[in-house]
């Protein structure tokens, strides 16, 4: 019980005091730019409604978990190719780098031509940055699978789907989750900013509405959705990687615990 309370102590000292410090030092603020926070915590439930939440976040949920999903794929699969065949990454890697330099915001005007303005061109979006970290990792993953265990796999005659399932990903899995960890981060920037051009609705949206129509508390409000939403999809993935990658930490606190 001691060790969870002072487990709890640590991941909620840093928010709380910095809560209380953007409390303190904007509770006597006159700028319009930068409201009391007890006035953007008063707007709130007042802003982010039963239908608001409906219209504005459930679509933006579903874009960001469908170009995540997509680049999950598309990172996974590509990635396993490359970091498999030689031959195959020496060919590919100038042109990943090149790709990777490109910043993803730059390519919205240029997706726009292609898929339009709707929720295709945002999956897009989300999907064209996503993929980038996933896919290396994933290279990374498969280059550094370990060179005894995949020969005891081939003399044992696992080989094919059962290979590629049990030895390479499996092995793979830890690089793979960091690059899943690092695009989900991207990820929600990408969707805000993909809301923001041509959209009619969206967390991204409604903050660039709240914005042009000085409403600056309302505005304020939505950047504390965006923190929450970061937040609490950062604690799911994190109890998904614990639930996938169970026996990766068993080894790791059993390799330290051994003398």
């Amino acid at each position: 019980m001691r060790r969870v309370l002072l487990q709890l102590f640590f991941v909620l000292a840093l928010p709380v005091l910095l809560v209380a410090v953007w409390w303190l030092a904007s509770d006597d603020s006159t700028n319009v730019f930068w409201p009391p926070l007890r006035t953007i915590l008063q707007t709130f439930p007042d802003v982010w409604t039963a239908d608001r939440l409906r219209d504005d976040v459930l679509p933006s949920m579903w874009r960001l978990t469908a170009g995540f999903t997509l680049a999950a794929v598309v990172g996974v699969a590509v990635g396993t190719v490359i970091g498999s065949y030689r031959r195959v990454r020496a060919v590919c890697e100038p042109v990943l780098e090149f790709l990777r330099a490109v910043p993803p915001p730059v390519l919205v005007p240029v997706i726009m031509l292609f898929a339009g303005i709707g929720d295709t061109m945002k999956v897009a979006v989300i999907a064209s940055g996503c993929v980038w970290p996933i896919l290396l990792n994933t290279v990374e993953g498969v280059r550094a699978v370990d060179s005894v265990m995949a020969e005891t796999a081939r003399s044992y005659g696992i080989t094919g789907a059962a290979r590629l399932k049990n030895v390479v990903l499996r092995s793979a899995s830890p690089q793979i989750f960091a690059g899943l960890r690092q695009a989900l981060s991207i990820g929600i920037i990408l969707m805000v900013i993909s809301e923001m051009f041509a959209a009619s609705n969206g967390i991204g949206f409604t903050v660039v509405q709240f914005q042009r129509s000085f409403a600056v508390p309302d505005m304020w409000t939505g950047i504390l959705v965006l923190g929450l939403l970061g937040f609490l999809l950062s604690v799911v993935f994190q109890l998904v990687e614990r639930r996938v990658l169970a026996w990766y930490h068993g080894l790791r606190a059993s390799t330290r615990r051994s003398p």
